[in-house]
This record gives C-alpha cells, structure tokens and sequence, in this order.
C-alpha cells in the first residue's frame, strides 16, 4: 500500500469497484430518479431509485425471475428477457405515477445492442421518457430470440423462443390493462 503525504486513498466502495462516485455524481444533479440497471450472468434487475436525506429510495422494482408469475419458461439472463424485465418494469413505474427517469448502468461497459439496452427498449415501450439514441438498441430479431432459435435448430433442438416471447408480452401487457381499468 503507498504510503506518503500525497498519497490519497480511494473511498472504499470505489477500491471495492462498485461504485463510480463522478458518474453518480452527474446523474444525481439531473433531479431526475435514475432508472438503474443491473445485470449479472443469470438475473437482470431494473430499479427506479431516487435520492433521500437517508439513503437511496426505491420506487419501483422489477427482476426476471418475476416473469415466472406470467408463465415464462425460459432462461432468465438472455435478451428477451431484459426486454420483459424493462416492460414489466416500465409498466409499474407508470402505474405507480413515475413517467421519467435517466438511465444508471453503474460499472457496467455500455456497448450497443446489449442486455442492459434491451431493458431499456422495454421501458421505452411501456411509455417512459428516458434519454436515450435508438441506435443503441439490440434489434427486434434478437430482442424475440431469433438468434436463440437458430442456435437451437443448428444444435438439433426444437426452440420455440420468439412464440413464447410473443405470448408472455401479451400477458404482461394485458395484465396492467386489466390493473389500469
């Protein structure tokens, strides 16, 4: 460890690499609640955070381990279903009365066409106002499992992925149709 007078340590969530103390700092002066994304290699999560005296307020939430209650079969860390994620989430947001927000990846790379970008379409879709350029986003093949079908049939195995995708979004939209009567 350096030692020395102009040696300056780093605060321990930064040494720990979870938290970037200049990107949340811009994000929380935009007054706006950040639509947090968060990804790890089976799960996604989106959250609706915003800043209190005491700590960090959640408003709205919602995992991919959810989309089991909408008869979703699937694996839970592949791009339909950060799409899913983001429309259910998206949804309860706008139920809950939250329609904008600015986007927090955290540490995560931003490269195009990836998870964390899908779940942000499926807010964009649910009606939300996030900043965003449209080019960011994975395309429609890739976001209903095209690319998950075709992996399949060339491995011999039958994959009904874009169906599927097709069936739980109906029965996520029309669930807060119902809600919103």
């Amino acid at each position: 460890m350096a030692k020395g007078p102009k040696h300056r340590l780093q605060f321990r969530r930064r040494r720990e690499h979870k938290t970037n103390y200049r990107q949340r700092l811009k994000l929380l002066l935009s007054q706006k609640p950040r639509v947090v994304v968060r990804k790890s290699p089976r799960h996604m999560r989106v959250q609706l955070i915003s800043p209190g005296e005491k700590g960090d307020v959640v408003l709205a939430s919602a995992t991919s381990t959810e989309l089991q209650k909408f008869g979703y079969e699937g694996a839970t860390g592949n791009t339909p279903t950060a799409y899913l994620t983001g429309l259910l989430f998206g949804l309860r947001a706008l139920k809950a009365g939250h329609r904008n927000g600015v986007l927090d990846i955290g540490l995560h790379s931003s490269r195009h066409g990836t998870r964390i970008y899908a779940a942000l379409k499926g807010i964009i879709d649910a009606g939300m106002k996030v900043p965003h350029d449209p080019s960011i986003f994975p395309s429609d093949g890739r976001i209903r499992g095209d690319h998950i079908a075709k992996y399949a049939n060339e491995k011999g195995l039958k994959s009904d992925v874009p169906n599927h995708f097709d069936k739980i979004k109906k029965k996520i939209l029309s669930e807060f149709a119902k809600k919103g009567e």
